[in-house]
């Protein structure tokens, strides 16, 4: 017998367990990697043969959330609204965005191997998106027109994991650490001949 097409409420239904349990995944092993995936359907609300129906072995489930991280970061490029502003305005909404995506950024691509991939994959569009935002910085005035889109985009990867490893390593609050970053990357990028670059 030919099964059916799934509905477009069970579509919804799936889609929401997926996300239940790469939220859950976050959360438990975000805290420890090496904690059983029993301890991460428990989190979601499911039972374990449910999340073996979506992620049959732990490599499955890591692998996803690599692509939830990148999920995640295109949901917070649009929060930033880079195309509205100065460039420099919009990388100064972008940095604090991706700043709350710690546990999920660490934790899919946390060791260096991974980092490494993450440069030389091909651009997705949270990467044109910041590219292009540089070049209207360039374009407005606002951004250093030697920041160069791919520079301006290491540049602010590394001064957030420096946030992150700082805020894991010292008694200092996440927000003054936010503000820290932000203040130092809008530093960083913007154009010296302008009065602007204020964090």
């Amino acid at each position: 017998m030919v099964k059916s097409a799934p509905s477009e409420e069970e579509t919804r239904t799936r889609a929401r367990t997926r996300r239940a349990i790469l939220e859950a995944a976050v959360a438990v092993l975000g805290e420890n990697a090496a904690a059983p995936l029993s301890q991460v359907a428990e989190a979601a609300g499911v039972a374990r043969s449910t999340l073996q129906r979506y992620f049959a072995e732990r490599a499955d489930l890591v692998r996803a959330l690599g692509e939830y991280a990148d999920e995640l970061v295109n949901e917070a490029t649009e929060r930033a609204r880079v195309t509205e502003g100065t460039g420099l305005e919009a990388f100064r909404r972008l940095v604090p965005e991706y700043f709350g995506l710690q546990r999920v950024i660490m934790l899919a691509f946390g060791n260096e191997e991974s980092w490494d991939e993450v440069s030389q994959d091909e651009c997705g569009a949270a990467d044109r998106a910041l590219y292009a935002l540089v070049e209207r910085g360039h374009a407005d005035g606002s951004i250093d027109p030697r920041i160069t889109p791919a520079w301006a985009q290491q540049l602010m990867w590394a001064g957030l994991y420096a946030a992150w490893t700082h805020v894991n390593s010292s008694r200092t609050p996440a927000y003054e650490v936010l503000n820290l970053c932000v203040y130092s990357l809008v530093k960083a990028v913007a154009n010296p001949a302008r009065d602007d670059g204020r964090a």
